[in-house]
Formats: structure tokens, sequence, C-alpha cells
């Protein structure tokens, strides 16, 4: 469960995004994340169905590398037949920090979080 800041007429307040309670917990899944390749690694040792695709060198992640968790703007390709995410049914700590940390990207309010993030919607001013 991710506690952020938010920027609110110019104060930082803290908001508290709970995924379990979100109805629509899949919206932010709609387009597949960046994982680190470490990351990537311990999920693919789970052995659930999904893929990575696209691997890039980016520094701005531990390994010096991401990957993609879907292909374009496609969705996530471990969203479950539930329209859930299999890596949280099975350990939430595994699912790559991006994921984790949405809708904050770089400790910034991702410029998606109105569109993909059902419970941050209504603190959006």
């Amino acid at each position: 469960m991710p506690e952020q800041d938010q920027e609110n007429a110019g104060i930082n307040t803290k908001v508290i995004i709970n995924c379990l309670e979100c109805k629509s917990q899949s919206d932010c899944c709609r387009v597949g994340a960046w994982a680190d390749l470490e990351e990537a690694k311990k999920i693919a040792a789970l052995g659930l169905k999904g893929e990575f695709f696209q691997l890039e060198q980016d520094n701005d992640f531990p390994s010096g590398y991401r990957i993609g968790t879907s292909y374009e703007d496609k969705p996530c390709t471990f969203l479950d037949s539930d329209g859930l995410c299999s890596i949280h049914k099975i350990d939430y700590a595994l699912k790559p920090n991006a994921c984790k940390d949405f809708p904050y990207e770089n400790s910034r309010l991702s410029p998606y979080a109105d569109v993909l993030c059902t419970s941050f919607k209504p603190r959006i001013t």
C-alpha cells in the first residue's frame, strides 16, 4: 500500500492508496509497467502466465536495465482471468516497484494518474 505526498494548493499532504480497497483494481494495469531486470527474474521464477518485453538499458533502474510487462500500450500480461494481478495474488512484495508506487513515478504524480488510478481520481484537483 503506497503512501505518497500529494501537492494540494502548495501544501504536501499524505495520500494513502490501498489497492485492495480499489473497486477497479486492474484499471492501472490497462497498460503495462516497467520492471527492473532483477524484479523480472524473481517474477519469472514464479512460473506465472505472463511475459516480459523490450529489455532496455536504463540507469534509473537499480540493475541498469528495465523490461516491460506488456507490448506497447497493451494491458499487462500478468493480469489473470479475473482481471487481477497474478503477481499480487502470490506475493505483493514481488510486484514491480513501478506498480507498487503507482500513481506516482519518481516521487511525482504520474501524468496517467487521472486516467489509470480509480482510487486516486477523487483526490486530483
